[in-house]
């Protein structure tokens, strides 16, 4: 008899009161029934059950262990509900939180191209300047850029984001290339006011050199579909996620300057509570985020060996 039938029969048991009731409703005679008690007793060392000829109590040993017995159960029941659930076909609503931009330009096509494979799910999808918070405000899944230390949260990397650089060629003409981060400072930037992140503070590093710079201009938004417009018209220096810039980069609309500097990771992240973990939708959306930036994320060298 293995671990769990030993405590689902214990806990049968105590729900039908004697040794003879439960004989009855498990199909056994009434000695097979104590003898069965009697080894798990032995078993455990302690008494669990006072018994006489027509009923029984538990002992406080009993009690102890008929509570953990239903709460073992329970659980072993829900994790088998979850991981069936999880070979099942997505259906239902999800609702995903995105920043605005990010959202409206690319969370937005992945979306419409995974309803498309599983019709039977409906998605809500909030566009917002600011994050959502998760436990408070009912999102099954929200879009980060970079981790998050949360514990109640699972993270999935699902794009690597790396922000580049650049300016237009006019704009580089008239007022030069800087050939350090410091000279940042003496340029007008524009910049791009996300979340929470410091505002006018690029930073970058070169090897274990690491500078953190306030750079300004007499243009910023929240926007990055406008930052990047005022770009390409010249009207400063601007700090962009790479596959929002490759085409530009590619024609020689953009032009990458600081090449030899990086900037801080950035990679996007799809996060969700942990008792989501095994949610038939949440897994599929993800897996299918993951593959739909795969195939789609658009880079200066078309290359995807950084990937992981």
């Amino acid at each position: 008899m293995n671990q769990e039938s030993e405590l689902s029969f214990f806990i049968q048991l105590v729900k039908f009161g004697s040794l003879a009731a439960t004989a009855r409703e498990l199909n056994l005679t009434p000695p097979a029934v104590s003898k069965r008690l009697a080894r798990l007793e032995q078993r455990l060392g302690v008494r669990l059950l006072n018994r006489t000829t027509r009923s029984i109590s538990l002992t406080a040993e009993g009690e102890l262990y008929l509570s953990s017995a239903q709460r073992i159960l329970a659980e072993i029941e829900e994790m088998e509900r979850q991981v069936s659930s999880s070979r099942a076909e997505p259906r239902g609503l999800l609702r995903v939180n995105a920043p605005l931009g990010f959202g409206r330009t690319h969370i937005s096509l992945a979306i419409s191209s995974f309803v498309r494979r599983y019709p039977e799910v409906e998605v809500q999808l909030h566009l917002t300047d600011r994050p959502m918070n998760l436990p408070d405000d009912s999102i099954d899944v929200a879009i980060r850029f970079g981790e998050l230390p949360d514990s109640r949260l699972i993270a999935r990397k699902i794009a690597i984001n790396r922000r580049r650089l650049c300016a237009a060629p006019a704009y580089l003409k008239a007022f030069g290339h800087p050939q350090t981060p410091e000279q940042l400072s003496q340029h007008n930037c524009i910049v791009l006011r996300q979340n929470d992140s410091a505002f006018g503070i690029w930073r970058l590093s070169q090897g274990k050199k690491s500078e953190s710079i306030k750079v300004g201009g007499n243009l910023s938004t929240n926007d990055g579909e406008v930052a990047l417009n005022w770009a390409l018209e010249g009207h400063g220096i601007l700090l962009r996620a790479e596959w929002n810039l490759a085409r530009y980069l590619r024609s020689g609309q953009l032009v990458e300057i600081l090449a030899d500097y990086q900037t801080p990771p950035a990679d996007v992240y799809a996060v969700y509570l942990e008792r989501l973990n095994l949610s038939a939708k949440v897994s599929c959306f993800i897996e299918h985020l993951r593959d739909f930036f795969h195939d789609n994320i658009d880079r200066p060298n078309d290359s995807l060996a950084a990937w992981e």
